[in-house]
């Protein structure tokens, strides 16, 4: 039964969903057009909160471009893929297949989420290239689905967050310890529930007929066109030589163990400095570098014309006053015993327009947080409830699986219908086991 809904809601998806880039932009004009009936005497204002904020992620913008771009030029190093082969040799069927995608991923998503977008995109294509059994849009979505358990990892936003000195809800919350966060007991508990419950969930997804295996966007390689051999020079060879790559790559992985000698956390600079050093030391040249670093660009072009368009809706939500009035609606009916569950409610529903978890914090933590004092819940339960909020509607919030499909070439059309099914399942079982968890 859930094959056939699954089959039935994928193909529903494909046909009415637009593109992102479309979503993006109707999400604009709708909060948009939200803001302005709520404050219509201040067109202009909202205007100007759009323009503002347009900017404001740009360095983050940058950070996931060469996420992107380093990620995918390690990964056609000859003994990485060689390694990825290997392991995506384990699945021999189409059901290990979707189970070791998310395995892979999932492992990935709780050491780093940044790092888990490379490893997800890159094993979903390796186990699809070797299982042609296996429904490549399940298998991308079952990549992409462990991203609902990043706020239980390591690179949690909002649990290091409030873990850090000086972070800007100190004088409330005081510095809150990631024993009572990612690391509480209950956090654990949803976590292992999620990470047995999902797999199993796709699994049962998978259709049995009209199997869609991976094609690769480019099967055959470019013919070099027939020219005489380059004549060698001094800067040819500069270009060819390994001295160069690996000795930058040397110094980067040095300034690596001296930060990790030195108490700093992991973070998105620090992966892609890692991602660069290994990148240029085992290309073993420039040129070769390069040329991989050349090869990765086209993922990169959804991430750079999308980002500023959230940013700005980030903005219009907080003056505007729309996120103020959806985050207090749902905390006024709220108990001390449910708060955390409309508190997660209200999270996924920010998400949706607002696709950042430090951003969202941002937005929904001033809020959110003086309310559950109000009613005696702990601070460190709200925080977990804005991001395993934050986390859950990822799973139906294009923008973050635009790098996955940057890299697999397919369009979010084509694994949105199998992303709101497992988006209502792990909604369900969140909800139920807050209510007891925390």
């Amino acid at each position: 039964m859930l094959t056939k809904l699954a089959d039935r809601f994928s193909r529903l998806v494909e046909r009415y969903l637009p593109d992102a880039f479309v979503i993006a932009v109707l999400m604009t004009l709708a909060v948009f057009a939200a803001g302005f009936l709520m404050k219509p005497q201040e067109p202009m204002e909202l205007v100007k909160s759009f323009g503002d904020g347009f900017w404001v992620y740009l360095a983050f913008t940058m950070q996931m471009v060469l996420l992107l771009m380093t990620g995918m030029a390690l990964a056609s190093v000859p003994f990485v893929q060689r390694l990825l082969a290997a392991l995506s040799s384990k699945a021999q069927t189409a059901g290990q297949a979707y189970i070791l995608t998310f395995l892979v991923s999932a492992a990935a998503y709780y050491v780093n989420w940044g790092l888990a977008v490379v490893v997800g995109a890159i094993m979903a294509r390796e186990v699809g290239r070797r299982n042609q059994n296996a429904h490549f849009p399940l298998l991308v979505a079952a990549a992409y689905a462990p991203t609902v358990l990043y706020t239980a990892g390591l690179s949690s936003s909002i649990g290091l967050t409030v873990a850090t000195k000086g972070h800007f809800l100190e004088d409330l919350t005081g510095v809150i310890p990631t024993s009572e966060t990612i690391f509480h007991p209950g956090t654990i508990a949803i976590f292992l529930v999620l990470l047995a419950t999902i797999p199993l969930f796709i699994y049962f997804m998978a259709p049995k007929e009209g199997i869609l295996p991976y094609k690769p966007a480019d099967e055959a390689k470019t013919e070099k066109s027939a020219i005489a051999p380059e004549e060698s020079t001094p800067a040819s060879s500069l270009e060819k030589t390994r001295i160069l790559g690996s000795l930058i790559g040397i110094i980067g992985l040095g300034y690596l163990v001296y930060e990790f000698w030195n108490g700093r956390d992991i973070d998105l600079n620090l992966i892609n400095i890692a991602f660069l050093s290994l990148g240029l030391l085992f290309h073993g040249s420039l040129a070769s570098y390069a040329a991989a670093f050349k090869d990765a660009a086209g993922a990169i072009s959804p991430i750079i014309l999308q980002f500023p368009f959230y940013a700005g809706i980030i903005s219009m939500l907080g003056s505007s006053g729309i996120a103020e009035s959806m985050i207090n609606g749902m905390a006024s009916i709220a108990g001390k015993d449910t708060f955390d569950i409309f508190t997660y409610w209200s999270a996924g529903l920010v998400n949706i327009l607002a696709p950042s978890g430090g951003g969202q914090w941002a937005l929904q933590g001033p809020l959110q947080v003086p309310a559950g004092l109000q009613l005696g819940v702990d601070p460190a339960v709200t925080a977990m409830a804005v991001g395993w909020g934050d986390a859950w509607t990822n799973l139906i919030q294009p923008f973050w699986a635009l790098p996955i499909l940057s890299v697999v070439g397919l369009h979010i059309r084509h694994i949105m219908g199998y992303c709101i099914l497992l988006a209502i399942w792990v909604g369900a079982v969140t909800t139920i086991m807050m209510f007891f968890v925390y």
